[in-house]
C-alpha cells in the first residue's frame, strides 16, 4: 500500500482522506493542529492521525520520513513550509493552492530537491483540472488565437442578495477577489485587475456572469506565452455578485482588511452543500486553414458518497488532487521536479478512478 500523509482536516482534507482510504490502496496518516478535528474525522474513518503544527518545519520533516507523498489541504500561506519539510524528508508533495506567490515558492524548492521527487501545486479544480482541460483543447489547433477559462462553484438555490453561499475556503476566496490576475492580452503577458471585465453568458438556460479573479490560470500563462493572442481566467457567479463584492473590497476598502472581510462573510453568508460546479472552457484558433472554435462545458452537482452528502466543490477539488497523486504513483505521470497541471494528459485523468468524477 502507498503511504500518504494528508495535512488539514477541513472539508477538503477530510474528503481526500476518505477517497484514498476507500480505494483500498492507501495507508493514510492525517495531521492537524486541532485534536478535536482529528477525533471528528476518526469517528467515521479508521485512519491514523497525529497532532502537528505545520509551521514547525523540523518536526514535520521528521514525521514525513518513510512516507511516499504528502498532500497539503492547509491554507496557502503555510504550503512553502510543508514543501520544504517534504524535500528534507524525501517525500513528493501535492497541494491545492491558488496563490501565485506560493506556487512560485514551491517551484523554487522543487528546483533544489532530488530528481526522483515530484512537487505538484495547484492540483484542485481551478487551478488544476481547468488547466488540464484547456491545454488538451489547445492541442487540436495548428495556431491558437483565444483561450477562455471560466469556472465557478455556485449554490443551486441562491436566496440572498449576493446570490452566493460559502462553499470552500473563505480566505482563498478573498485572495482570488483581491489579488492581481495574470492574463495574456494581444500576445503579451499582463496583470489584470480582479473583479473587472465582467461578461455574461448562459448555460442550459441559466444566466451567469464572469469576471477576473486571481490564480485560476495556474502556470498556463507561462506555458502559452508567445503562442496565443488572448488567454484569461474568470470566476463564474450569478448576475449581481460582482457588483456587491466590488463594493465591499474596493469601495469600502476591505481588500486591505481581509481578516475583517473574512469575519463579515463567515458570519453573514451561510455554507451549503447543495452546490453546482460550472466549468466552461473555449479555445479558438486555426485548423485546416479555417478559424475554428471548440468548447467544453460541464456541470457537476453534489452527490451522496460513502454515506454522506459531498458538495460539488468538495468532490471536484478532492477528486482532482487524488487523481494526480494516483496517476503519479502508478507511473502515468512521468515527470519529476516541478509539475505543471497542463503536463497531465486529460484522457488519462478522466479514466482515473478519482478523475472520473468529472464525467458525472
Amino acid at each position: 500500500m502507498y503511504q500518504v500523509t494528508i495535512l488539514g482536516t477541513g472539508k477538503i482534507g477530510s474528503a481526500i482522506a476518505k477517497l484514498l482510504h476507500y480505494s483500498g490502496d492507501y495507508s493514510i496518516l492525517v495531521g492537524d493542529i486541532d485534536p478535536r478535528a482529528l477525533e471528528n474525522l476518526t469517528a467515521s474513518l479508521p485512519v491514523n492521525t497525529f497532532v502537528i503544527d505545520v509551521t514547525d518545519e523540523v518536526a514535520l520533516a521528521e514525521k514525513l520520513e518513510g512516507q511516499d507523498c504528502v498532500v497539503s489541504a492547509c491554507s496557502y500561506e503555510v504550503n512553502p513550509i510543508i514543501a520544504r519539510a517534504a524535500a528534507k524528508a524525501g517525500v513528493s508533495y501535492f497541494d491545492l493552492t491558488e496563490d501565485v506567490a506560493t506556487t512560485n515558492a514551491v517551484r523554487s524548492i522543487a528546483e533544489k530537491t532530488p530528481d526522483d521527487l515530484i512537487f505538484a501545486p495547484q492540483c484542485g479544480l481551478a487551478p488544476g483540472f481547468i488547466a488540464i482541460l484547456a491545454h488538451h483543447l489547445c492541442s487540436g489547433f495548428e495556431k491558437l488565437d483565444e483561450v477562455k477559462m471560466r469556472v465557478g462553484a455556485l449554490p443551486q438555490y441562491p436566496s440572498n442578495m449576493m446570490m452566493y453561499n460559502l462553499t470552500w475556503s473563505t480566505k482563498g476566496l478573498i485572495n482570488e477577489y483581491c489579488n492581481p490576475c495574470e492574463a495574456i492580452h494581444n500576445g503579451r503577458k499582463i496583470e489584470a485587475m480582479p473583479l473587472e471585465e465582467v461578461e455574461h453568458f448562459s448555460v442550459d438556460g441559466v444566466n451567469y456572469e464572469a469576471f477576473n479573479t486571481s490564480g485560476g490560470l495556474g502556470t498556463l500563462c507561462e506555458t502559452l506565452e508567445g503562442q496565443v493572442r488572448t488567454l484569461n481566467y474568470k470566476t463564474v457567479r450569478y448576475p449581481g455578485h460582482q457588483y456587491l463584492m466590488k463594493f465591499l473590497t474596493q469601495e469600502l476598502g476591505l481588500s486591505d482588511r481581509r481578516e475583517l472581510l473574512q469575519e463579515i462573510l463567515e458570519n453573514s453568508i451561510p455554507i451549503t452543500k447543495q452546490d453546482v460546479v460550472v466549468i466552461f472552457c473555449t479555445v479558438t484558433g486555426w485548423k485546416n486553414g479555417y478559424l475554428q472554435q471548440i468548447s467544453d462545458v460541464r456541470k457537476i452537482y453534489s452527490l451522496n458518497l460513502h454515506g454522506e452528502t459531498w458538495s460539488s466543490i468538495q468532490l471536484t477539488t478532492s477528486a482532482s488532487v487524488c487523481a494526480v497523486l494516483d496517476m503519479y504513483l502508478h507511473g502515468e505521470i512521468p515527470h519529476t521536479g516541478f509539475l505543471k497541471q497542463e503536463q497531465i494528459n486529460l484522457d488519462a485523468f478522466l479514466r482515473n478512478r478519482f478523475g472520473c468524477y468529472y464525467n458525472l
